[in-house]
């Protein structure tokens, strides 16, 4: 791990101030929690994860909506805004940042292809989704999310406007 990696850097931040972090993750089965607890004292900010991977996993452990699911799938913004708001709830969060796409190789469609991704983000000044589309094998495309969510910690973190 370096010293300048994501996962170091805004751990102090969280810790200086007062926040704490939870996640729940789809496609990314868990790694951004992995990077974020390979942090020693981790514990001092972050609250855990959920991997929701499954439909009803996303709606009895975060509360996303029957018909979110139905109506948007488990891949968009919606989903990926309700599953932020609701493991931000689950675990009395600061921040919750969530993560659902499909990561390959099949299950894409042409409206959702291999590689989209939709990480939903909440926290004190808002809520947020951002859209990704990676164009990496499935491993790749795990790293790159887990990456942008990472980053997207950081920058809400130091004040940027995300």
């Amino acid at each position: 791990m370096q010293e300048d990696s994501l996962e170091v850097l805004i751990g102090p931040i969280l810790r200086d101030a007062g926040l704490k972090l939870a996640l729940a993750e789809s496609c990314t089965g868990g790694l951004i929690g992995h990077r974020v607890t390979n942090v020693a004292g981790s514990s001092d900010y972050y609250l855990g994860s959920v991997t929701a991977y499954a439909y009803e996993a996303k709606e009895h452990l975060l509360g996303v909506s029957h018909d979110t699911l139905t109506r948007y799938g488990a891949v968009s913004p919606e989903t990926a805004l309700e599953m932020a708001k609701g493991i931000r709830r689950v675990l009395d969060a600061d921040i919750g940042v969530s993560v659902t796409g499909i990561a390959g190789p099949g299950g894409g469609m042409p409206d959702k292809p291999v590689g989209l991704v939709w990480i939903g983000f909440s926290a004190p000044r808002g809520d947020w989704t951002f859209k990704f589309l990676w164009k990496g094998n499935r491993v790749e495309n795990k790293i790159d999310s887990a990456q942008a969510a990472l980053q997207l910690i950081y920058d809400y973190l130091m004040g940027k406007v995300i």
